[in-house]
């Protein structure tokens, strides 16, 4: 290892030019903590109790050189991700491109209800889902059109730290008053085909589909353009959004095992009526206080998934186009108006398509969960296929643990179409 000298005050320096250049990896974060963090975690808790935290923690650790891939072909090239994938073949760039318009529709209009539900809680008088929800996208479009980047980027570092704290505040609260199961109450298993189903979903969304390590990647060419960014500092930010969103999720968890494992509830399928069911459960568990507590967890991780896959899919998708178009540069003016296009189908979704949004919800789910071991390989040839700065470069260490996780995502998928059209 290379030896450095450095004087104490340059030290203090380092450390907070560290702090400084987060942002893409906590708006990562920010934009993971929604359906896969606060439904199915607390749903895998809820259910099975403390069973899958080992089978999530191995969903994170197989997935993270795949995530963190964005981050080293960025600073290593200059380029995004979506970049990457235009060189390796126009196919590559249509397919990441009809995929992610697809997952900007229909994830923008789940968390669009689940944020405008959970904003009910906090409004004193009656209003409808629909005007809920358009002043949930207002006020989104608003802070993004304001000061897009730099906005995003504040709000999602206010977001996650709230989140944290409150979410820990609740776990040692719960800590002290776990539900007591049901007399005869029994556990039930896992790891039977009956809950394969389940499983495929937490999976393809944790921490988050894949796609969104292109998110990443145009997040961090955005930061280089406003601020120094090092190669050091650039993983420091992605390691801390990735790790906190995998004890995010573990906490979350701990959650769903301490207050409604073995309570006897039906829990609903739908996200909506769930996360109400989940505020008014631990309310009734740990105290009526705690209402508007957990109420604000799940709105700020449902606020801030919303605003982060509004910015993030605008991005890629208007990269994308440039790339379609040959164009030199991405305007502004164009991910400005993609971020109204998905907005405006979005809303248009919740308006007249309501009904329809839990089954287009389960769709986007089993996609991302069945695309994520091809742009987890696709990322991984480009990062390895790239000649890349020493701290950039793929180790030894991390290749093997690519290979593992390529092993691990594939035979997923095989089990899952096994089990879904074969058995």
């Amino acid at each position: 290892m290379e030896s450095i000298t450095i004087s104490a005050p340059q030290s203090r320096f380092s450390l907070a030019h560290l702090v400084r250049s987060l942002g893409p990896g906590i708006m990562m974060a920010a934009a993971a903590v929604g359906g896969s963090h606060l439904v199915a975690s607390t749903k895998a808790g809820a259910n099975y109790g403390w069973q899958l935290a080992a089978l999530i923690l191995l969903v994170n650790l197989f997935k993270y050189p795949f995530f963190r891939a964005g981050v080293q072909y960025t600073m290593g090239t200059g380029n995004s991700l979506v970049e990457g994938y235009s060189k390796m073949g126009k196919p590559y760039l249509w397919l990441f491109f009809a995929l992610s318009s697809i997952s900007a529709v229909v994830n923008t209009a789940a968390l669009l209800m689940f944020s405008a539900s959970l904003l009910a809680y906090f409004v004193p008088f009656n209003l409808s889902m629909p005007v809920l929800s358009a002043i949930v996208l207002t006020t989104c479009l608003a802070i993004l059109f304001a000061g897009h980047y730099k906005a995003l980027d504040l709000l999602s570092k206010t977001i996650m730290a709230v989140l944290t704290i409150a979410t820990l505040a609740a776990v040692f609260i719960a800590l002290g008053s776990p539900v007591q199961p049901m007399e005869g109450f029994e556990s039930p298993s896992p790891w039977t085909l009956a809950a394969i189903g389940f499983i495929v979903v937490t999976m393809g969304w944790m921490p988050a589909p894949i796609e969104i390590s292109s998110i990443t990647s145009m997040w961090l060419k955005s930061q280089c353009a406003q601020q120094n960014v090092t190669p050091r500092s650039a993983l420091f930010d992605f390691n801390v959004g990735y790790i906190g969103t995998a004890l995010l999720a573990i906490i979350f968890l701990s959650l769903g095992a301490l207050v409604l494992h073995g309570s006897g509830i039906e829990l609903s399928g739908s996200g909506v009526k769930f996360t109400h069911q989940l505020v008014g459960l631990y309310a009734s568990t740990i105290g009526e206080w705690s209402r508007y507590l957990i109420a604000v967890i799940a709105f700020f991780c449902i606020f801030g998934s919303t605003i982060t896959v509004i910015d993030g899919y605008a991005r890629v998708l208007s990269e994308s186009q440039r790339l379609i178009k040959k164009q030199s540069e991405m305007k502004p003016a164009v991910t400005l108006s993609w971020m109204v296009v998905v907005s405006a189908i979005a809303l248009a979704i919740v308006l007249f398509w309501a009904k329809a949004l839990l089954p287009m919800l389960n769709f986007a789910m089993i996609l991302a969960f069945v695309t994520t071991p091809f742009f987890a390989l696709l990322n991984y040839i480009l990062v390895t296929r790239t000649q890349l700065p020493a701290p950039l470069a793929v180790s030894k260490q991390l290749r093997w643990l690519s290979i593992a996780g390529l092993i691990y995502l594939f035979g997923f998928l095989a089990v899952f179409v096994w089990w879904k059209w074969l058995l």
